[in-house]
């Protein structure tokens, strides 16, 4: 399940970014605690479907977007 929640976090941070917003406007926009954001972005927190769904609506994407390892991986490469 960590590594789940390790991807999930990276491709919500990469979109989030992608996107040009911090975690408190993302956690605002998704009615959401900032702390909660940095928790699912660091891997740290196995949030809800619910959830899932309303960071996805804010970000623009489909829920599967965020479960996939492929924006990640992208992500993590160009970080180094």
């Amino acid at each position: 399940m960590e590594d789940v929640c390790k991807v999930l976090g990276g491709n919500v941070k990469a979109l989030r970014q992608g996107l040009g917003i911090s975690q408190e406007e993302l956690a605002f926009r998704a009615e959401l605690d900032r702390t909660y954001i940095s928790q699912i972005e660091r891997g740290v927190s196995n949030p809800s479907v619910f959830v899932l769904l309303k960071v996805a609506n804010v970000l623009d994407v489909e829920l599967v977007d965020l479960l996939g390892k492929r924006l990640w991986n992208h992500a993590y490469q160009h970080r180094v």
